[in-house]
């Protein structure tokens, strides 16, 4: 199976750019992003050994996860797309971490379902470190104040911090922006870089990287 090749690829890059950027080999988690795609193109990358992946769409995940996760246990399944409020308590149930977190209507709704459903995800922040007004994610200069809100006044999981660079930046500015807002806020999960540039942001000190093309191949629109 070429995803499964590309997968072992992917890993050995991860471990090299650890290594280059004096990192501990470990430090740095994949999150196989399978939107898009099929059961019959997951099912081999997770009998390959990948356990964690990302989706954008809570409905996609649905029709697809609760049956992979009922044959492999110990799955770890991530929102990285936008989350509308409507699709909240789906997202919370299903979901064993969200990345998107990135305005306070959606933060209390998330904290309503987790104390109604006992179930608590791990939350990440998406940061919009471009500004871009097409784009999810709390603005950097309001980054801090809204950590302090889901931490502290909803009392809210926060694991780190997530961003996505403008397509046509270099994304080292953005990983590094990224990186000293979570430094300052005393976070230290970093969710960055993805099929182009992963190397580049384990290099700023991305803990988690976001990875699909590279693995499965260019993804079906729909």
């Amino acid at each position: 199976m070429v995803a499964t090749e590309n997968l072992t690829k992917v890993l050995a890059d991860i471990a090299q750019a650890e290594t280059g950027a004096g990192r501990p080999a470990g430090s740095v988690g994949l999150v196989a992003v399978s939107k898009t795609k099929p059961v019959e193109e997951i099912r081999p990358v997770i009998l390959a050994g990948q356990r964690v992946f990302g989706e954008n769409r809570v409905q996609e995940a649905q029709s697809k996860w609760p049956s992979l996760k009922a044959e492999t246990r110990d799955l770890e399944l991530h929102l990285i797309g936008p989350l509308q409020s409507n699709k909240t308590a789906d997202a919370v149930a299903l979901f064993d971490v969200i990345q998107t977190v990135d305005r306070e209507k959606i933060a209390r709704e998330i904290a309503r379902e987790i104390k109604k459903q006992g179930r608590a995800p791990g939350l990440f922040i998406q940061v919009n470190t471009g500004s871009e007004p097409q784009k999810a994610g709390i603005e950097p200069d309001a980054a801090a104040d809204f950590i302090d809100l889901c931490r502290n006044d909803l009392g809210l999981p926060i694991r780190g911090l997530m961003c996505i660079p403008p397509i046509d930046e270099n994304p080292g500015p953005h990983f590094a922006l990224l990186a000293k807002i979570a430094r300052e806020a005393g976070l230290d999960g970093l969710s960055m870089g993805m099929s182009d540039d992963y190397p580049i942001a384990i290099a700023f000190g991305a803990t988690q990287v976001r990875v699909g093309s590279a693995i499965f191949g260019a993804r079906d629109t729909h």
